[in-house]
């Protein structure tokens, strides 16, 4: 989403076909061209087949209780209104989200009816259909647009209702336990650290039992622009949504229209026929119920998803047969891709092998794909990044200490107020991201990212770089990084034992039986595992309070 303060950088040139252009206007327009059809990608890549594969059966669920919408209430609207960033752009209606903050006592109620209407009339205001796109780069080459992912700027209306619909849909969801136990994205207590946990776990027990254990890292090209509409809302209907739901949803897909939107200039409208928009609410939560049943077609190997990235994995006594599972296993997720009309991306989808002092081939036997591209092995990717301490401290610490060099050389135009929030926003989220998982990396790498925190907490306090580290932490009032990570640590031992983790955390914390009655019974005693886990060092006591 762009702020009000930015503006989408637009690429100097763009390549069209044979040809690179530099005229802005044609830019714009070729960046609609682009992500309006991005969604056709499964089509255009299997040309030859006359028609689709079909989709894998949704599972029956027969117990599982019919979903209607309910109205929506004027105080949670009023909330919604009361909560908006007044620094977000307006959508393609001008309706500043300022003036909806400034006036959410007035315009609560009215609103509320509005939305409520949509319901009752399986409606949806064509304004709030319609999206200005930004493109985004996210790496690569400049001139390719596929190197830049659309992201969708939506009326500010219709995302205050999509926040309402989305509560009542994710509420139905969650409560029915229809979710896959191994779908970490987009989910509340799950998160990217949580899935790399469950993983790691896995590999690393095979790894302790003298196995070997090998992976595939699927990427999918273009996965939330290619969802099929059609396919989506028979989803839906096996999950227990009434017809009337069924009505809204498609009225939601229907004669939806986008914009790209760059430096003040805006394109034509286009029409788009597939996908979920990327910067909507109710889109992520969609996408996971799109690829849901996915893991259903794993066979005896392990999956995880996270949002559209997927992760296959298999364990055992012999090289060769890890790698036949591992082949079939990928072959029915492949089958149940194309199913959904999700395309493989083969050039950045990676096999890793893992193993600790066991004999492995120069060259193993390759995985393929149902087209017969053979994988690439890959000693590195960027989910399991967290585990290579060298390599990960290496770039936690590039990241960083760019950071900090524009902070350091601009400082004359902050206050000490700007200093300490752009550094409790910018630096320390990234030196907190997954710090459970390297909490135990040696002291030599962990030092060099103290290294990092100190200079960022001189920039804050202007302390000379002989002040001891101790004093520095008491001039900005925050703890050490040692301290934060157990402090993080803590959280998740803590969350599992309440079950506000995810079950496939929480089933790892166990609570040991106590032998006796003793004077320490207001402590929790936790199993510890009878293997050394490198990433999971299970404190054996916690205080209870």
């Amino acid at each position: 989403m762009e702020n009000k303060s930015t503006s989408s950088q637009l690429p100097t040139a763009l390549r069209l076909g044979n040809t690179v252009t530099t005229d802005k206007s044609m830019i714009i327009k070729n960046f609609n061209n682009h992500f309006s059809t991005a969604g056709h990608a499964f089509r255009l890549a299997t040309p030859t087949s006359p028609t689709s594969p079909p989709p894998p059966p949704p599972v029956t669920r027969p117990s599982l209780s019919r979903f209607s919408f309910t109205q929506i209430q004027i105080a949670d609207v009023l909330k919604e209104l009361q909560n908006l960033d007044p620094y977000k752009s307006a959508g393609l209606d001008n309706l500043d989200p300022l003036f909806l903050k400034l006036s959410a006592a007035i315009v609560a109620t009215p609103i509320t009816s509005l939305f409520n209407l949509s319901f009752i009339s399986s409606e949806i205001p064509k304004d709030w259909k319609a999206a200005a796109v930004i493109p985004l780069f996210k790496g690569g080459d400049t001139l390719d647009p596929n190197c830049y992912r659309p992201i969708s700027i939506l009326p500010c209306l219709s995302k205050v209702f999509e926040s309402q619909v989305n509560k009542q849909v994710t509420d139905h969801l969650e409560s029915h336990r229809t979710f896959s136990a191994v779908q970490s994205g987009f989910r509340a207590g799950h998160g990217c650290t949580s899935a790399t946990l469950k993983v790691l776990n896995d590999i690393i027990t095979a790894i302790d039992k003298r196995q070997y254990c090998a992976a595939v890292f699927i990427d999918l090209a273009k996965a939330f622009d290619s969802v099929n509409h059609h396919i989506l809302i028979g989803r839906l209907s096996s999950l227990g949504f009434s017809d009337d739901c069924l009505t809204w949803f498609t009225k939601y897909f229907l004669d939806r229209v986008q914009c790209v939107k760059s430096e003040g200039m805006l394109s034509g409208p286009l029409a788009v026929s597939m996908g979920v928009p990327q910067g909507s609410i109710l889109g992520p939560t969609l996408f996971s119920v799109y690829i849901n049943d996915v893991a259903l077609a794993a066979g005896d190997s392990l999956i995880h998803l996270y949002a559209d990235d997927t992760i296959l994995y298999t364990s055992g006594p012999s090289l060769d047969t890890v790698l036949t599972n591992l082949q079939m296993s990928f072959n029915g997720i492949q089958l149940s891709f194309r199913g959904l009309q999700l395309l493989l991306n083969a050039s950045k989808t990676k096999c890793m092998l893992f193993n600790r002092s066991l004999p492995a081939p120069a060259r193993p036997s390759s995985i393929t794909t149902l087209d017969g591209s053979d994988l690439e092995y890959s000693g590195e990717n960027k989910y399991l990044i967290h585990c290579r301490f060298c390599r990960f401290s290496y770039l936690l610490q590039s990241k960083i200490k760019s950071r900090i060099g524009f902070l350091f050389r601009n400082k004359s135009s902050f206050t000490h107020a700007a200093k300490h929030t752009f550094v409790k926003l910018t630096i320390l989220p990234i030196l907190d991201f997954g710090d459970v998982i390297y909490k135990i990396a040696s002291n030599t790498l962990l030092n060099k990212l103290d290294a990092v925190y100190h200079s960022a907490i001189r920039f804050v306090t202007k302390a000379p770089y002989t002040t001891h580290h101790c004093d520095l932490y008491a001039l900005v009032g925050w703890p050490s990084l040692h301290t934060r990570r157990q402090t993080h640590w803590l959280q998740v031992i803590y969350k599992s034992l309440l079950d506000k983790a995810p079950p496939y955390l929480s089933s790892l914390v166990t609570i040991a039986a106590p032998t006796h009655s003793t004077h320490s019974s207001r402590y929790i005693s936790l199993v510890t595992p009878s293997q050394f886990f490198f990433w999971l060092p299970l404190l054996p006591v916690l205080c209870c309070q």
